[in-house]
């Protein structure tokens, strides 16, 4: 990892990117614990990760990686993703969007209020979304 994303990953932490790992941690905690949200758990798991260090990496879709289509890309993903949505994405993405707000206040805010915008768009729809070295 770069100096620049190990600085930027550390002043994200300390201004708003633990707490929404946590969150992310717990959305996958609860998935699994319910067995049948287990595929939605380590997708949460693995953006949680993301969530907490976002600099330096970024999300895409795993066709753009693998050049092929598997479930989680195909129509299953879209049924998994919907899910999703209704029983975690919007409280992610809620509370992705009230930090990013909170952040654009300030001038040094905006590029982490940013990450926190994408990161909302993920927590909408993170169902065949690889995390990969940006």
């Amino acid at each position: 990892m770069a100096p620049v994303s190990i600085l930027l990953n550390l002043l994200w932490i300390l201004i708003g990117g633990a707490w929404m790992a946590f969150g992310w941690l717990i959305a996958s905690v609860i998935m699994a614990i319910t067995i049948v949200g287990l595929p939605w758990a380590r997708a949460a798991f693995n953006i949680a990760v993301y969530t907490l260090l976002p600099f330096g990496s970024r999300a895409v879709s795993r066709y753009e990686v693998t050049g092929m289509s598997d479930i989680g890309t195909g129509p299953l993903g879209v049924f998994g993703n919907i899910i999703w949505l209704v029983l975690a994405g919007w409280w992610l993405a809620l509370g992705h969007l009230v930090t990013a707000v909170v952040l654009a206040i300030t001038i040094i805010g905006i590029p982490f209020a940013w990450a926190h915008l994408k990161l909302a768009g993920i927590a909408l729809w993170p169902i065949g979304k690889v995390i990969v070295p940006a």
